[in-house]
C-alpha cells in the first residue's frame, strides 16, 4: 500500500495544518499531542513519508531516535516524571491511529492513570504553556 500523504501529520510535516511545535530541524518535527495521555504527552514526527517502521528509512529512523532522546531529556528536566513511556505503533491492530510513523513520549507518574489514546482534545492554550516551558529546556 502506497504511503498517503495527505494524513494529518504529513500535512503538519509540511505546514499545511497546525500544531503546536516544540522542536524542529531538517529531519524531524516534535509537536504536543493534542489528545494527550498525560500532561507533557508529545510526538517526535520524522519528515520522510513512512507510515509503518518497516517503510522508514535507517537515516530517518536514526534522526528520528536522536530527537527522541533530545525531547526525553526536555521533557524530564520540565516535568521531572518518575517513568516516561516511549511508544510506536504500526498499524491499526497496534494502535496506530494516523498512518505516518510516529513516536510517543508519555511522562508517566506511579498511581497515574492514561487517558485513552486518541479520544479528547486538550486545551490549545494549556499545551502551548506547557510547550513554551519544554522548548526554553531545549
Amino acid at each position: 500500500m502506497a504511503y498517503d500523504d495527505k494524513n494529518i501529520f504529513a500535512r503538519i510535516v509540511r505546514g499545511e495544518a497546525p500544531c503546536i511545535k516544540v522542536y524542529e530541524d531538517d529531519a524531524t518535527l516534535a509537536i504536543m499531542d493534542v489528545m494527550p495521555q498525560s500532561e507533557g504527552h508529545l510526538l517526535v514526527l520524522p519528515k520522510e513519508g513512512a507510515e509503518l517502521i518497516y517503510d522508514l528509512s535507517p537515516e530517518a529512523g536514526a534522526a528520528a531516535m536522536a530527537t527522541v532522546q533530545k525531547m526525553a531529556a526536555a521533557v524530564r528536566k520540565v516535568l521531572a516524571p518518575e517513568g516516561l513511556l516511549i511508544a510506536q505503533f504500526n498499524g491499526a491492530a497496534a494502535g496506530q491511529t494516523v498512518p505516518h510513523v510516529h513516536f510517543h513520549l508519555i511522562p508517566r507518574r506511579a498511581g497515574e492513570e492514561l487517558r485513552p489514546h486518541a479520544r479528547e482534545m486538550a486545551d490549545m492554550a494549556q499545551l502551548e504553556a506547557l510547550a513554551v516551558r519544554i522548548r526554553a529546556a531545549l
